[in-house]
């Protein structure tokens, strides 16, 4: 799957007396997911993550930009076909599986909609098949969610989207409401069933620490804009845009003898409807200089992307 120029706006208010005003939730976005391969998008709440993932499902249509699809342009018009093709695994395990009812149900429900011609001794022999390959017993089978655990019910979430055998998985926060001790487990499924099945992912998360365990390439977004995209370890180990470098400062380390500087951003994040002219991180920046404040950056670079003025130095 690739993207051109995504973009989705929402038109806001409006009324007697107050003119309508657009948000612009995801703006020229450039991507590509190959198989095997896991694309991480990180930013803080409200940079437009969730609205990627929307467009990317085929749950919202792109304002501007285009997607395709093993090199065909996406319509919606093709939305009801490609679908299947592309699945997505929420972020709470407990509010997307039905409480009324039980796991094989749960599992065999997307082939019910989408082929309905199936035999049922088939769907039950894909779900119980699907099942183990999640790491879950053939008794889960006939349990309804509430019996399971929290890791447990997102296994099964992972299950009944791969179901339909797509190419794409989308992983929405998929490990954040979990437990400390059960997200390594689940991280370690996600790898394992990509290695086997040859998934593309692509990997929502804040989690910076999270990220560094499963991504391939990363893109950082802020407001959003992509601000800087590279692979993982280039991106982890040399920082060019100072809001990466401001995230990666806020990333718990494992060793308690290893120096870090935290990076406190001033302010609040602005308002996504009145983003002004320049850059948009601009008035959180410090190294922000008049340039940033009257002329938005373009993402440039060749392995490492980044839109800034003022980039970080190797020695910063």
């Amino acid at each position: 799957m690739s993207a051109r120029g995504l973009a989705r706006h929402y038109q806001v208010g409006g009324g007697l007396i107050s003119a309508t005003q657009t948000l612009r939730a995801v703006a020229g976005l450039d991507f590509d997911l190959y198989p095997g391969k896991t694309l991480a998008v990180v930013g803080e709440s409200g940079c437009g993550k969730s609205t990627l993932a929307r467009m990317v499902t085929f749950i919202e249509e792109p304002t501007l930009g285009a997607l395709t699809l093993d090199g065909k342009p996406v319509t919606p018009a093709d939305w009801p076909d490609l679908r299947s093709e592309v699945q997505i695994v929420f972020q709470d395990p407990y509010g997307s599986l039905n409480p009324r009812q039980r796991i094989g149900t749960i599992l065999q429900e997307p082939l019910v909609i989408n082929r309905p011609d199936l035999p049922a001794a088939e769907r039950e022999a894909r779900a119980r098949d699907m099942l183990g390959l999640v790491g879950l017993r053939p008794e889960h089978y006939d349990r309804y969610p509430h019996m399971f655990s929290g890791g447990q019910r997102q296994r099964i979430a992972v299950a009944r989207a791969l179901m339909l055998e797509p190419k794409v998985l989308v992983l929405d926060e998929p490990v954040s409401a979990l437990d400390l001790s059960i997200q390594s487990a689940i991280l370690n499924l996600l790898v394992d069933l990509q290695e086997r099945l040859n998934l593309a992912y692509l990997f929502i998360s804040h989690d910076l620490s999270v990220v560094r365990h499963v991504a391939d390439d990363v893109i950082v977004m802020y407001l959003g804009r992509v601000v800087e995209k590279a692979p993982k370890t280039l991106l982890f180990d040399a920082p060019k845009h100072p809001y990466t470098k401001a995230l990666l400062s806020a990333t718990p380390r494992a060793d308690p003898t290893g120096k870090s500087e935290r990076i406190k951003l001033e302010g609040e994040l602005p308002s996504p409807m009145d983003i002004r002219t320049g850059c948009a991180f601009a008035p959180r920046c410090w190294k922000a200089k008049d340039l940033c404040r009257d002329h938005a950056p373009d993402l440039v670079g060749e392995t490492q992307e980044t839109a800034c003025h003022f980039p970080i130095g190797p020695f910063e």
